[in-house]
């Protein structure tokens, strides 16, 4: 994969030294990465915590069919959230949530259910917003939530 810096040298003909020239960066990069880092780790513990409620369990299996992705991209995922203390989980067996790991499927389930609600407090229709919320409720900010939930209250 080609990586490209933030600096640009500008072609030019004279001889003369280019100077470098900055290309802007839009938003805060470091809190995207961090968001990026933790939007895995939340589809995977709500996945986990929503196979419990339903069906008693969350096996690896279910747990990748529900996600789109194979076997052992789940299980290198199920690994590394061993490592993170988000779930517990022995070979053949199901796949359990820490206390760390119920704590942050709620925290996901409720600022899903926030941004839906909100989507469609402002027109949009609830198939779309239920589509959309998966996208932006891993990159809005707290400030930004606590916006949507004043919101929302406002209108009742």
């Amino acid at each position: 994969m080609r990586r490209y810096s933030a600096v640009v040298m500008p072609v030019t003909r004279a001889k003369t030294t280019p100077q470098p020239r900055r290309i802007p960066v839009r938003g805060d990069s470091a809190r995207r990465r961090k968001d990026h880092s933790q939007e895995l780790a939340q589809d995977y513990v709500e996945m986990i915590d929503e196979l419990i409620d339903k069906a008693g369990e969350a096996r690896l299996t279910d747990l990748a069919r529900g996600l789109g992705v194979t076997h052992v991209t789940a299980n290198r995922t199920i690994k590394r959230l061993q490592r993170q203390g988000l779930v517990t989980s022995q070979p053949y067996r199901s796949i359990f949530l820490t206390s760390n790991g119920r704590n942050l499927a709620k925290e996901s389930r409720d600022r899903h259910e926030t941004v839906v609600r909100f989507l469609i407090a402002i027109g949009v229709p609830e198939a779309v917003a239920e589509s959309d919320a998966e996208g932006i409720e891993h990159h809005v900010s707290r400030e930004t939530l606590a916006a949507f939930v004043r919101h929302l209250r406002g209108r009742r």
